[in-house]
């Protein structure tokens, strides 16, 4: 299938090692809370589809819900093949008693989700997912319809920070006490790990279908994102006991070295994706923003903001990525507020009623 994306230059691979990971039970810690199977659709003995499912058991306790997840997506613009995939899952998930499907969604917020549904001539980030136009209409056809949606912005990098940001960031540090720490090496930035994802999981626990990640999980994510953090991008904010109550990541955009890799890390783009945090390309992507309850009401978004600008200033960048934000998220929205932006991908999370089968023979 990764010929599907070979002449689209918006397309950005996925890097192979890491999803061969993510579907190994041995290498995914999801795996103690989740089951997963995969397939592989073929047509004039050539390979034209592919199509992933995960049972979170974790979620769907969370949310009181019996649903299957359907990921890693890919197909040919031909309904036969598409119909062939679905069923496939949806069948499996009635075998498993779930009541519905929905996705694309992974095993986690920091897996791969949402479907590219709008803003396609724009090229995407490293963490988010390529597909074709016309996967909506097959979607449709399907009989799938919207649960969610996720927009993402291209932000403009202003001249210089601006003065009613500062001003909140300043008044904020002093009344709540707070103060920030860039981690000189990532050695030093390892030890604030367990606070940065408590943090995460913190703010992420009310998100769409999100469930806390475990320990394993985060010891996972930490083993494959470390090499890819430039730590004066890495913000961390911290009250008077020295305890964490904000965290900011972003990263000097690893688009067009994965892509020149192929999404490969040997035998040479291991070499490029290593650099690539520590070059200077034009754009950042936005990777992780989270704020504890107690403090999203008192303006410490700003505190991120002023130092992720200041830096980004310094660096020449022109402009930023957010990731996939849900598009009813008006708090993460506010924090662009006072920025130049487009809002310019727009992703979905479909979901469809499973009917038992004497109902759908009926």
């Amino acid at each position: 299938m990764k010929k599907m994306y070979r002449d689209v230059p918006q397309a950005i691979p996925d890097l192979i090692s890491d999803e061969m990971a993510n579907f190994t039970p041995k290498k995914n810690p999801a795996y103690e809370y989740a089951q997963s199977r995969q397939w592989l659709a073929y047509k004039d003995g050539e390979c034209v589809g592919r199509i992933g499912a995960i049972i979170s058991r974790k979620a769907n306790e969370k949310w009181n819900r019996n649903r299957i997840r359907f990921t890693r997506v890919d197909f040919i613009d031909d309904y036969e093949v598409s119909e062939a995939l679905f069923k496939t899952v949806e069948d499996w998930g009635r075998e498993q008693g779930m009541e519905a499907i929905h996705g694309p969604i992974g095993f986690c917020d920091l897996d791969q989700e949402g479907m590219l549904i709008e803003g396609f001539e724009y090229k995407g980030i490293f963490i988010t997912i390529n597909n074709a136009p016309y996967y909506k209409e097959h979607m449709e056809r399907l009989g799938y319809e919207k649960s969610v949606d996720w927009i993402e912005m291209r932000l403009t990098v202003p001249k210089e920070v601006p003065e009613i940001i500062t001003r909140i960031s300043e008044k904020v540090r002093e009344e709540e006490h707070l103060h920030v720490y860039i981690a000189p090496n990532r050695r030093k930035l390892k030890k604030y790990i367990p606070q940065i994802f408590d943090v995460v999981n913190d703010t992420y626990k009310v998100l769409y279908g999100e469930v806390d990640l475990t320990d394993a999980q985060i010891e996972k994510y930490v083993k494959q994102f470390i090499l890819l953090v430039n730590c004066k991008y890495a913000t961390m904010v911290f009250d008077e006991k020295n305890q964490m109550v904000a965290f900011g990541l972003t990263v000097p955009s690893m688009a067009d070295a994965v892509k020149k890799s192929k999404g490969r890390l040997l035998p040479f783009g291991w070499a490029r994706v290593l650099y690539a945090p520590f070059s200077k390309p034009d754009t950042l992507e936005l990777y992780l923003v989270g704020v504890k309850d107690a403090y999203k009401n008192t303006g410490v978004p700003a505190i991120l903001l002023e130092e992720q600008i200041r830096v980004a200033i310094k660096d020449g960048i022109v402009y930023a990525e957010t990731g996939p934000m849900l598009e009813n998220n008006i708090k993460v929205h506010s924090l662009w507020k006072r920025i130049d932006k487009i809002q310019h991908r727009r992703r979905r999370c479909w979901i469809k009623q499973l009917e038992e089968p004497s109902k759908q023979e009926a």
